[in-house]
């Protein structure tokens, strides 16, 4: 089992930058895939980044290809969530996910409790 923790959302003007944090406890983090996905009032909630624990394979989806990079450190046993050049239809929740193994967009069964991003215009 393991239990996510995000942190670093809050209230940004359009083309600022945030650093989404996810710290995760229990073992063998390395063996986990991360993603992070977000939920905008009213709508589903939507992929946003993985990070495969195998290789090293990154995966976006298109809405933020260019402007989110996603980053590990399994030393630390966190993944990180940067995003640059915001807009305001990013605004959301930002929920942090883990699965043991996992393909990247595949389901993922560890999940953190949110943090929430607004981007004003």
């Amino acid at each position: 089992q393991v239990q996510l923790v995000e942190s670093g959302g809050g209230l940004v003007q359009a083309g600022g930058s945030l650093r989404l944090s996810c710290a995760a406890s229990g073992r063998a983090f390395s063996s986990y895939t991360m993603g992070w996905f977000r939920q905008a009032p009213g709508k589903e909630r939507e992929f946003v980044a993985a990070f495969s624990w195998y290789g090293g394979s990154t995966y976006y989806a298109d809405s933020v290809k260019g402007r989110f990079t996603i980053s590990r450190d399994n030393a630390r046993s966190t993944v990180y969530l940067q995003m640059n050049s915001l807009k305001p239809e990013d605004t959301a929740v930002y929920y942090c996910a883990a699965e043991r193994y996992g393909s990247g967009r595949g389901l993922y069964n560890y999940w953190g409790q949110g943090t929430q991003v607004t981007v004003s215009s």
